[in-house]
């Protein structure tokens, strides 16, 4: 069974991710018709793939030979796509703005749920196969996580041009983007989460929090450091790819691990060093897609990566009120 689909924006990820895995994954998807901002865009990639470019995302919802609706591109539309195709009853695969307000998380999962759509947030960390690779290690060399660092340094350029439900914050993304995927390699709840650092320039530049993973049974407690900075200017050349910090270091109960994004794994046990390079992986536009395609044709609706994005950015949102108020603040 194939699904026809309709592409909305092509974003940063159109050329390496998005574009491969449909090109890989034509005996699944059908793409019949593409909305960008930028028309030229829209036109070239319609032309590769024999469909229709179209003048407005609500042409492109509205149309009866389409079952599934992909959001590719962060843009100044916010949620008005996914509201369309919610009220025309297509399924949503969602890479767009990560801007989950808490104080709306509970209105846009009821219009979601009140749809009967399948419904996917795109969290291509998690699928990356050095962290699918990560959790096989935890379960069977490196025993259970103790201590996590994750951080992402961005450019300034990159970070101004993302939207966020707060203007003044454009590391938002980012930072739902890294607590979604601690928590998933931890493999539960953070208890508290204390603001360690938040820089107060407009825009931010630089935020860092502490999570606490209590101890439960036979679970040792987790500490995680999570930042994010876009703080090296772009006029300095050399320093931008100047030794860039692993995007997650993890201390396990048995080793220690070191991960660079999406493909390079390095850690160590008592036996020494082991590098793992896994190129040869399925890429991670592909088991995305693939998660999609799943959830669309399933008879089982799944929720949780959207329920996963709104706790995250319910942390990030409590991890500014630490910031402000000076105190640690408790999740549950």
């Amino acid at each position: 069974m194939k699904l026809r689909i309709g592409l909305i924006g092509l974003g940063d990820g159109w050329q390496n991710r998005h574009r491969p895995a449909l090109r890989m994954l034509q005996d699944r998807f059908d793409v019949r018709a593409i909305y960008s901002t930028v028309s030229k865009l829209a036109e070239n990639a319609a032309a590769e793939f024999q469909a229709d470019p179209v003048d407005g995302y609500q042409a492109l919802v509205s149309r009866c030979d389409i079952d599934a609706v992909l959001v590719l591109q962060r843009s100044w539309l916010g949620w008005l796509p996914m509201l369309a195709a919610c009220q025309a009853g297509k399924a949503i695969y969602w890479a767009g703005d990560l801007d989950f307000d808490p104080a709306d998380a509970d209105r846009i999962r009821e219009t979601i749920d009140r749809s009967g759509i399948a419904f996917m947030t795109e969290l291509p960390k998690r699928f990356a196969p050095a962290t699918l690779r990560l959790k096989e290690l935890i379960a069977t060399r490196l025993g259970l996580p103790r201590l996590v660092f994750c951080h992402r340094r961005v450019q300034p350029e990159t970070a101004s041009q993302k939207t966020s439900c707060d203007p003044n914050n454009p590391l938002h993304q980012e930072l739902v983007e890294l607590i979604d995927w601690t928590r998933y390699v931890v493999g539960r709840e953070p208890e508290c989460v204390v603001s360690t650092g938040l820089n107060h320039t407009v825009p931010a530049d630089y935020e860092c929090m502490s999570l606490q993973f209590a101890p439960r049974e036979d679970l040792p407690g987790v500490t995680a450091q999570i930042s994010c900075g876009s703080y090296i200017r772009p006029t300095w050349h050399e320093a931008v790819s100047f030794r860039p910090p692993s995007a997650m270091q993890i201390c396990c109960q048995r080793g220690v691990a070191f991960i660079d994004l999406p493909s390079t794994l390095v850690w160590f046990d008592d036996a020494g060093r082991h590098l793992e390079s896994l190129e040869t992986e399925l890429p991670v536009g592909q088991q995305l897609l693939t998660q999609f395609y799943r959830a669309v044709t399933s008879l089982v609706r799944n929720m949780s990566d959207l329920d996963d994005v709104c706790r995250s950015a319910t942390i990030l949102a409590a991890a500014r009120e630490s910031s402000r108020s000076g105190s640690r603040i408790d999740l549950n």
